[in-house]
């Protein structure tokens, strides 16, 4: 196995054999337009240096930042640990809590920025709430680390969407190389590729939500079934639910990016659509056995009694069931999640940054021992 690691820019993609295998093909219809044509044309709030890093038959995404503290959380640990942590705050539904913890990270946030907190490099970023990792073994994920050490000695470098029960040799094979593991989430996965998934209770619920089409006169329709019509109204559904209900802190899709998504196939989009009009959308993508949903969206001007939400999930989960595949269902919705039989894991980012001064890592000592003795003991009891 080769270990000798390769980088390509907007400058010298040409040169890029793209490896002739389902990652290596979908690596380069992602990835190409973005590098050409900018991130920011594609993900509006963010700004970023895209690369490739490519050792024998693997393509991994690299983001470098150097500071770009408004972008989305996808490429900046500042908005994940501190604006959108703020934001979430009300889940604790404790005024005196939220108020205290808001000072907390206000103080916090002034340190890291003062610490070029957002320096930092993410291998197999690919811009989206979950990452997933092709069949990559650790020796290679470590050569490529070493080769981005080298490459950009005054970057943090941090690997996101790791958890035990997908990665857990990667996650040993990183923390011997001196890794912190700092909480990011907690996460859900449907085993709904298994005979015996989700007991009685699950099993029904996911039968009534998924008649609910039926009742109220839904067709689920593929991305075959859709038009260029349809585009905006597919940005629309996701911005009505991620952004505008959760936070703009998620990655915010473009038309352009939907257009992509479609035409590449880089996300299988599906729909719910009634009298010609989608009132729902979702957008997945499978990698080494498991898929997940960064698209998805629903009009939440329509009463809830509707049941789009609970519509569109259990079609993706029939569809995950179809596709054999593991459902990694990110974040949120916890307590829907759990009714629905989905596992509670938490995911975790690597971070490198041994080859920093003492100063800039101070604050990502500090996240890996708060968030391991105080965030992941508190998550767990409030089932976030």
């Amino acid at each position: 196995m080769t270990s000798e690691v390769a980088f390509y820019d907007q400058t010298n993609l040409h040169e890029l054999v793209w490896p002739d295998t389902p990652d290596g093909r979908y690596g380069r219809a992602y990835l190409e337009p973005l590098i050409r044509e900018g991130v920011a044309s594609y993900i509006t709030n963010v700004q970023t240096v895209l690369q490739v890093a490519a050792i024998g038959d693997l393509i991994l995404p690299l983001t470098i930042n150097e500071g770009e503290y408004g972008n989305a959380y996808v490429v900046s640990p500042y908005t994940h640990y501190v604006s959108y942590a703020k934001q979430e705050l009300m889940l604790l539904k404790s005024p005196l809590l939220e108020k205290g913890l808001s000072v907390l990270l206000d103080g916090l946030g002034y340190g890291m920025k003062k610490s070029y907190f957002n320096r930092v490099v993410h291998i197999n970023n690919w811009l989206l709430s979950t990452n997933l990792f092709p069949d990559v073994k650790g020796e290679q994920l470590l050569a490529v680390l070493e080769a981005v050490k080298k490459r950009y000695p005054k970057h943090a470098i941090v690997i996101r969407s790791l958890c035990a029960s997908l990665h857990e040799e990667l996650m040993d094979s990183l923390r011997a190389r001196g890794c912190k593991l700092v909480p990011s989430r907690q996460i859900y996965m449907y085993h709904a590729n298994e005979p015996g998934f989700g007991n009685a209770k699950a099993r029904w619920l996911l039968k009534r939500d998924y008649e609910l089409l039926a009742k109220q006169g839904y067709d689920f329709v593929s991305a075959a079934e859709m038009t260029e019509a349809d585009i905006p109204r597919i940005a629309e559904l996701y911005k009505l639910l991620y952004l505008d209900k959760y936070s703009l802190h998620n990655p915010q899709f473009s038309e352009s990016y939907i257009t992509l998504a479609k035409e590449a196939g880089i996300l299988q989009l599906y729909g719910l659509r009634r009298n010609g009009r989608l009132d729902a959308v979702m957008g997945y993508f499978c990698r080494n056995g498991v898929m997940t949903t960064p698209l998805f969206g629903y009009d939440t001007t329509l009463p809830q009694s509707v049941g789009l939400y609970r519509m569109l999930s259990a079609c993706l989960i029939r569809q995950s069931r179809e596709n054999g595949h593991l459902l990694h269902e990110s974040a949120g919705a916890a307590q829907f999640k759990r009714n629905r039989g989905a596992i509670p894991d938490f995911e975790y980012s690597a971070v490198y940054d041994r080859h920093l001064p003492l100063g800039r890592r101070w604050a990502w000592s500090l996240l890996e021992g708060l968030l391991n003795k105080v965030g992941v003991p508190l998550m767990r009891r409030l089932k976030l």
